[in-house]
């Protein structure tokens, strides 16, 4: 134990590098919530989320196997292990078939930057608590003692980086079968030994070893932030982590913090606003629509299609919001052709219309509230408008913009000037290019530049 004399010269020097640092945040929300996001969030708009666990084993129904397994006794699913598996086969019988053979990260962080992804996020764990790193406080149920025997979170960690793509961290803050949870549960969580001896020590391992940009919490919704220690965590993170000036969180910390308290606001999976939201948000959605892990029985017509991840995107960074877009790898750690045409769909469009996405804000108007399907983002003085069908005629009436003598109307990949002209009320018709489809720069959603717009 530290004598007097050491305690003080340690506080002294934690109130010296707190004073050389900035304000010091103090565990309660009105403080952490006052904190600023920092900036890079906001430009990045583009995120892939990946899940990927033991639950990629059965891959069947969801990531949340187990759970339906096991804990609701799903009779579709006590069906599947039946037929697929041993007698007496349990949860953990699984973890040896999790091999991650083909786990190739360099191959990954190519794919997520061809796809235009500023930030990647990773499950290092999900409700099942298999840990996707060597965690110290989950024996024999993690990725370097058992399965593939490899430092997953570290080894995608390293390839991102070389890219410089910004790197976020999933944890889920329960566990559905760790007894230690249960126990706590059972005590209407006033005994705290799970989240002492399991959830916070994995979180301070999870930000001293890898240094995330983004810590994406979840399974926060049972118990309170009193009994999660959420604000003392963050309260650390923001004043003394190695990454307390640059880290993001989201808004998954305690059974009412979602939509409420945090970094940025998740609020709920495939949240949708619908007008405008005053604090910073995010959108998670994933390619498989029934699922966010590996599902191999998965059907086309249940994934999302090239229009639709557009579009969705598009109207998400509109309402000012990121867009996380999830893959669920196989249990070798392939990510199945379809995920990654749907990838590099995304990133070709990108390409072309980057410049009306990344680092935008919101405008004064979001949407045309006409027939016309557009949407708009700015940066600074440049309006554009980016609309998702081609109108017949050849002629896309836009209402919102005021033009002026010195307004000029380009299209994003199409090197030409368009011709357009005041609408009879307000608003401005604008002709569009006279090319055949071959033509066009992207397949769906085109861009329109506005300058000299109001």
């Amino acid at each position: 134990m530290a004598s007097l004399g050491e305690a003080g010269a340690l506080l002294l020097l934690l109130l010296v590098a707190g004073a050389a640092g900035g304000p010091r945040y103090s565990p309660d929300w009105p403080s952490l919530d006052a904190r600023p996001l920092p900036a890079w969030f906001d430009q990045a708009k583009v995120g892939v989320f990946v899940h990927w666990g033991v639950f990629s084993v059965p891959a069947y129904g969801s990531e949340w196997f187990w759970w339906h397994w096991q804990g609701e006794r799903r009779a579709d699913y006590e069906r599947f292990v039946r037929e697929h598996y041993p007698p007496n086969t349990s949860y953990a019988d699984f973890a040896s078939r999790f091999t991650a053979r083909d786990f190739s990260p360099r191959y990954w962080a190519w794919l997520f930057e061809q796809a235009g992804a500023r930030y990647v996020v990773l499950t290092t764990k999900h409700h099942e608590g298999f840990t996707n790193w060597g965690s110290p406080v989950s024996w024999n149920w993690n990725s370097v003692d058992t399965g593939p025997h490899q430092d997953l979170v570290g080894k995608l960690g390293q390839a991102l980086r070389e890219r410089n793509i910004r790197y976020g961290l999933y944890h889920s803050l329960l566990e559905w079968f760790n007894p230690l949870y249960l126990d706590d549960k059972k005590n209407g969580f006033k005994t705290q030994n799970f989240v002492i001896s399991k959830t916070m020590p994995e979180l301070y391992d999870l930000v001293l070893r890898y240094k995330p940009d983004l810590v994406w919490s979840d399974g926060d919704w049972e118990g309170p932030d009193t009994y999660w220690n959420s604000t003392s965590f963050l309260a650390w993170l923001y004043n003394d982590s190695p990454v307390k000036d640059t880290v993001v969180v989201n808004d998954r910390w305690c059974n009412n913090c979602s939509c409420n308290h945090g970094g940025y606001y998740n609020c709920a999976d495939k949240y949708k606003p619908g007008t405008l939201p005053q604090h910073k948000w995010e959108m998670c959605t994933s390619i498989d629509k029934l699922s966010w892990g590996y599902r191999s029985n998965m059907q086309v017509n249940e994934l999302m299609d090239e229009s639709s991840i557009i579009s969705e995107l598009v109207q998400t960074v509109s309402f000012g919001g990121n867009y996380l877009l999830n893959v669920g790898p196989t249990k070798e750690g392939v990510i199945v052709p379809i995920f990654q045409e749907r990838l590099l769909s995304l990133g070709k469009w990108l390409h072309v219309n980057g410049e009306a996405i990344y680092a935008s804000k919101p405008w004064r108007v979001q949407m045309e509230n006409t027939t016309i399907d557009a949407w708009y983002t700015s940066k600074g003085s440049t309006v554009y408008a980016i609309f998702l069908t081609w109108p017949e005629s050849g002629v896309l009436k836009l209402s919102s913009p005021i033009p002026s003598s010195s307004t000029q109307v380009t299209m994003l990949g199409f090197s030409e000037t368009l011709k357009w002209e005041k609408a009879l009320y307000k608003g401005l018709m604008i002709t569009l290019p006279y090319v055949p489809p071959s033509a066009l720069p992207v397949p769906c959603c085109w861009t329109l530049k506005l300058e000299g717009v109001a």
